[in-house]
């Protein structure tokens, strides 16, 4: 197995390659499936927070499946989500099925809630003919970047997500959580600490208090860690935004928005500027088909470019934790 030359993450934004490429030969006869993988994880995945593998010749998602497991963990279900995906396998899904020409912006893994993957795999089936990148960054280096009277302000108020399922605008609930059964998703809310709130139509509302700064459990790294320049109603398009706005009464009925942890509005402006400080330390490379590339979910973030042509990237997260 050979790693090729690479850089510390904290040094991405500035051009140096990141993520460490590794180039990973078929085993040897009777050796342990991917243990020199395994190692190489173990020592560096806390550092770096991203690698990229090659060659590891997975021929199907049920090999992919076999490849995330090999870690220790089983591999997660997506409950509470909050974008479009499909089963392919038990623990294995597409990546957000978003239509192609639209951006997904930057973000770590249900960061908009307190319990998230610690590990997060993308596995590369077919590449796009154009574009289609997952982009990444340190959220080491995000929080470095950003003003820290931003960073305090954030950090000390928290964060309030609130959504509004169905009507053909959020996610219907029993998308979001699996579930058709009303009291699945009540235990479930009361479970995570999500506010919930059956409306005179029969459509839920949720409220969450979460992070908008948080500590990785291992190394003990403070992280930018929250989707609030996602779920504001501020990331619309202006046409989407203005269309809304004027068929809601009340703010609290967009099919979702972010406040301060007290319900206070946030500044669009500091929201301006964390996804200046995003789009800065934004790092891409084009997939190659069979690539999987691993992320510490709290120290990297990740998303997506438009791209054309068929794509097809398989997500598998594993390793929950609960914020303490």
């Amino acid at each position: 197995m050979q790693a090729l030359p690479s850089s510390s993450p904290r040094s991405a934004a500035s051009g140096a390659s990141w993520p460490p490429v590794v180039l990973v030969p078929p085993p040897a006869p009777g050796a342990p499936a991917w243990q020199a993988v395994q190692a190489l994880v173990a020592e560096q995945l806390h550092d770096v927070g991203a690698l990229l593998f090659r060659g590891l010749e997975l021929a199907s998602p049920s090999a992919f499946q076999s490849f995330a497991r090999s870690f220790g963990h089983p591999l997660l279900t997506y409950e509470f989500a909050s974008t479009p995906r499909s089963s392919v396998e038990q623990g294995v899904y597409t990546s957000t099925e978003y239509p192609a020409h639209q951006s997904i912006p930057l973000h770590n893994e249900q960061s908009y809630t307190l319990q998230w993957p610690m590990k997060i795999w993308f596995h590369c089936v077919q590449p796009s003919l154009t574009g289609g990148e997952t982009p990444i960054a340190d959220s080491r280096l995000i929080l470095r970047r950003l003003d820290p009277r931003l960073v305090e302000r954030f950090e000390r108020k928290r964060l309030m997500y609130v959504r509004n399922y169905g009507q053909g605008l959020d996610l219907p609930w029993q998308r979001a959580f699996n579930t058709d059964d009303p009291a699945v998703v009540e235990r479930y809310c009361a479970a995570q600490q999500i506010e919930f709130e059956w409306k005179p139509d029969g459509e839920l509302r949720t409220r969450q208090v979460c992070q908008a700064v948080a500590r990785h459990p291992v190394t003990g790294a403070a992280v930018w860690f929250n989707q609030a320049h996602l779920f504001h109603v501020s990331s619309l398009e202006p046409a989407v935004r203005e269309a809304l706005l004027d068929v809601v009464d009340d703010p609290l009925d967009l099919p979702r928005n972010v406040y301060y942890g007290d319900g206070s509005p946030l500044e669009e402006a500091a929201l301006d500027e964390v996804r200046a400080v995003l789009d800065d330390c934004s790092v891409a490379f084009p997939w190659q088909q069979g690539d999987v590339l691993m992320l510490d979910n709290m120290l990297a973030a990740h998303g997506r470019r438009p791209y054309t042509g068929p794509r097809r990237v398989v997500v598998a997260m594993a390793e929950a934790h609960q914020e303490s």
